[in-house]
């Protein structure tokens, strides 16, 4: 993960009171930035337009149909992983398909 990555889910993270008491002098110290200001503020308008619903604005009839079309888009990271977990783990060759009923004697 690059340096710019890293502290953009820094400042999320405190942000979102989710980050650990270890990480506080990495998050001040991009705060400390033109950059790290930028991505708190928008972090923090985020937050405050998601917890209002006094702020006016209203999203369009398709905006849930189209934020889900564009997550369904997303590979997710480490998606090898995801489609075929015990590949990564069993070398091929070792793994017995699940069958209902009484395991079969060895």
């Amino acid at each position: 993960m690059d340096t710019h990555t890293r502290l953009h889910e820094t400042i999320s993270a405190l942000a979102d009171g989710e980050l650990a008491a270890a990480e506080l002098e990495l998050a001040f110290a991009a705060l400390d930035t033109d950059s790290g200001r930028q991505v708190w503020d928008a972090y923090r308008h985020i937050g405050d337009v998601l917890r209002s619903e006094r702020r006016g604005h209203v999203l369009s009839a398709q905006f849930d149909a189209r934020l889900a079309a564009r997550l369904a888009q997303e590979v997710p990271p480490h998606a090898e992983l995801l489609a075929s977990p015990s590949a990564a783990l069993v070398p091929p060759g070792l793994i017995e398909p699940l069958e209902a009923g009484p395991p079969s004697p060895r």
